[in-house]
């Protein structure tokens, strides 16, 4: 399944400045597994070692905001990642 990913500024190092990335999978966890093999690094930097989403990364699937890495993607479909801001 081709999806398409729209990185954040500070995971673009990984992918050689690209903001956005074809990748493939059914589910968000099969797509960043494809970018991490491709892009070795990025998948730590969005994933835990628990297998969950890092607390500064929000994931955006078509725009709705979910931490559900099995959750069924279709053809076409648009995977954000964006940076949380943090402050203090």
């Amino acid at each position: 399944m081709n999806v398409r990913v729209v990185l954040p500024s500070q995971l673009q190092g990984y992918t050689d400045g690209l903001r956005e990335v074809p990748a493939e999978g059914a589910t968000p966890g099969e797509v960043l597994a494809d970018l991490d093999r491709r892009f070795p690094g990025l998948r730590f930097r969005v994933i835990d070692e628990q297998d969950r989403v890092r607390r500064h990364i929000l994931l955006f699937v078509d725009r709705e905001r979910t931490e559900d890495l099995d959750r069924p993607l279709v053809e076409g479909t648009v995977i954000t990642l964006v940076g949380a801001l943090s402050g203090g």
